[in-house]
């Protein structure tokens, strides 16, 4: 199996997506000014105390108060408010973190009324996105991750994961971590740490050491609250340093500044694989070159499609995903209706496997499989199952098929579910059903094309459209986009893109940032925006 990541940067927002046997098996969108974001550390105040819950609401900056229990507070929460009353003592001479001394662990039944009061400024880590209606969940136990180690402030245990499986590897890493770890600091070390040199992990305890010591002096230097301390790192990034195997092929990304932060990374977790990541410079956008933008809007909405003309329904609700698979026009095979049920279910779980991957579905998930009689057709149908889901990195569990032909499935929860709309409005219309002549439609991109270069005066910009309208455009020896080049300049440029409705366009400036040419805009003479640009 081959795999290859797809890095797509736009102005606002960054998508990445894995490929497997350029098969979408995990897409990620996510706006770069994005903020609360699982492992961003935050000083804060707490808003209100639940006692009820025993926990409390905590004030992070976000529309809604994020959410504390007395459990999350983690077993060293004594420590940490003593220490960050120190830190705070001072402005300016940093207590150092190796002077501070470990109080007693909070104790288990206590409740939260004992430990913190209303205004307390509390260090708090995110564990969960802000979800529906929910607002973020907070932990006070702060870990610092690396590649092959997690850094614990005020722990004290060293711990080994347990799919390293050798008894001798274990031990070593043990004694390694023991003798190289800070003061006051506990250590987890990841799969990935098995066979590494001391100067390798070294090397990454200093740099997780640092990051909290940069959070301890932001603390110190600022009053503002709540404020961000620790920012988890780029989501790209992040996505490599959970998912980076020696598979991959190829990354390519289409941002100069963000490949060279890929490249960087990569360099440091694997000098002999810095070659593969690539910066992207071919004339269709990222994702339609490398066919992700069709896979995206096939394997997104409510009806998914697979192999035989069978399909599957999912549905969100509040409480759970549910999901229906059905034969629909599947041709019939001689074997009878066991058979066709059995064939249908198993392909039905392994696109099931993926898309919960692809949307990053997490809770509930039930599944309603096609009837089977037969015990071991529904046990295979189970083992399949579980086999799928070896690949995938969130916690789950599977439970087999119930009486009734349902699968119940848990799987961990950290970010809102991935949801792309794939379904269009009419971009010329709006949904109302009426639009101008289509025929016409060229020469309503002529008169903006003319009103950009001489009302405006933007000499170079790429005009994108849909494939079916660039085909047309580009059609013939003396083309229409020749025909606008020699008009209005060399600088125009048409591109096609799978992304846009068949009538949509959009308009970039030689810096790539979008141009505003919608019809309102022309009608109203509003023309403020455009002149911001042309400035």
């Amino acid at each position: 199996m081959t795999s290859e990541v797809i890095i797509d940067v736009q102005q606002k927002s960054i998508s990445i997506a894995l490929l497997e046997d350029k098969l979408l098996v995990e897409y990620q969108n996510e706006p770069r000014e994005a903020s609360f974001s699982v492992g961003n550390i935050y000083i804060a105040k707490v808003k209100k105390l639940m006692p009820g819950l025993n926990a409390c609401f905590v004030d992070v900056g976000y529309e809604r108060d994020a959410f504390l229990h007395y459990l999350d507070l983690g077993t060293q929460f004594n420590s940490y408010a003593k220490y960050l009353k120190q830190v705070q003592s001072d402005r300016k001479k940093l207590f150092p973190f190796a002077k501070a001394s470990r109080l007693p662990d909070l104790k288990k039944d206590g409740t939260v009324q004992q430990v913190l009061s209303v205004g307390q400024e509390v260090l708090v880590q995110i564990v969960k996105e802000p979800i529906s209606t929910k607002g973020p969940r907070l932990t006070g136990e702060l870990s610092f991750a690396g590649r092959y180690l997690v850094l614990m402030p005020f722990g004290d245990k060293v711990s080994v994961s347990s799919k390293i499986k050798s008894g001798e590897e274990r031990a070593r890493l043990k004694q390694l971590i023991q003798s190289i770890k800070p003061r006051n600091c506990g250590v987890i070390v990841r799969t990935v740490a098995e066979g590494k040199r001391v100067a390798e992990l070294d090397g990454e305890m200093k740099i997780l050491l640092k990051r909290w010591e940069d959070a301890i002096l932001k603390v110190q230097k600022t009053q503002k609250r709540p404020q961000l301390v620790f920012e988890e790192t780029g989501r790209a990034v992040a996505l490599l340093r959970d998912l980076f195997n020696p598979s991959y092929q190829n990354i390519y990304v289409n941002d100069e500044e963000i490949c060279k932060q890929v490249r960087n990374y990569v360099s440091l977790i694997a000098p002999d694989k810095a070659s593969i990541v690539k910066f992207y410079t071919g004339k269709l956008p990222i994702f339609d070159n490398f066919g992700v933008t069709k896979q995206i809007k096939s394997s997104f909405g409510k009806t998914v499609n697979y192999k035989h003309g069978a399909y599957l329904i999912i549905e969100h609700t509040e409480a759970m995903h549910v999901v229906d698979v059905n034969s629909g026009n599947r041709s019939r095979s001689g074997n009878g209706q066991e058979q066709n049920a059995l064939e249908t279910n198993l392909g039905a779980a392994d696109e099931l496997a993926r898309q919960l991957r692809l949307r990053d579905m997490g809770g509930i998930i039930v599944v309603d499989f096609i009837d089977m009689n037969l015990a071991e057709d529904r046990q295979m149908l189970y083992e399949r199952m579980c086999k799928n889901m070896q690949k995938d990195r969130a916690r789950h569990n599977i439970l087999p098929l119930s009486k009734f032909g349902l699968m119940q499935i848990t799987r961990q929860r950290v970010r809102p579910a991935m949801d792309v709309n794939v379904e269009e409005t009419c971009p010329t219309c709006n949904g109302t059903g009426k639009i101008k002549s289509s025929i016409l439609f060229t020469d309503q991109l002529e008169r903006k094309i003319d009103y950009l270069v001489n009302k405006i005066g933007v000499k170079h910009f790429t005009l994108y459209v849909h494939p079916y309208v660039a085909a047309y455009i580009n059609q013939g020896v003396l083309s229409l986009k020749r025909k606008w080049q020699f008009k209005y300049g060399m600088g125009v440029k048409v591109v096609p893109s799978q992304k846009l409705a068949f009538l949509q366009y959009e308009f970039y400036d030689s810096k790539h940032e979008f141009i505003d040419m919608k019809e309102e805009i022309e009608t109203k003479s509003s023309l403020w925006g455009l002149g911001a640009l042309k400035n």
